[in-house]
């Protein structure tokens, strides 16, 4: 009985979650797909407190916008957290038997920003 009441308490949360709005943005080369309240970090975008994204797609419950390239009439706006930096990524030069050994470090900058509103 235990079983079935997880797995209806699971059911019901899939089915909220899949009848949330959620919406393809594109930005910095990647796409994104983000429902209001999401929180994620993209590339480094110059906006001081909120920015807005036109989606390439929306969808609303049973309801599906495609956009060519984008949707008329429909915004992402989302509110900027602050500037964060990514995982570190290491590259390495080896040559061997010539004593050429290189290690480079990067870390990307990125931006969070929380999901409020798609319109």
């Amino acid at each position: 009985m235990a079983y079935l009441l997880d797995f209806l308490g699971n059911f019901s949360e899939i089915i909220k979650y899949l009848s949330m709005k959620k919406a393809i943005i594109a930005t910095g080369g990647h796409q994104y797909i983000v429902s209001e309240g999401d929180t994620l970090e993209i590339e480094l975008i110059k906006a001081e407190k909120t920015a807005t994204f036109d989606p390439l797609l929306v969808i609303d419950g049973e309801k599906v916008s495609v956009g060519k390239p984008m949707v008329e009439g429909a915004k992402v706006a989302a509110d900027i957290l602050g500037e964060v930096r990514g995982e570190k990524v290491t590259s390495i030069r080896y040559k061997a038997k010539k004593r050429v050994n290189k290690v480079h470090g990067h870390k990307q900058h990125l931006t969070q920003i929380k999901i409020k509103k798609i319109a």
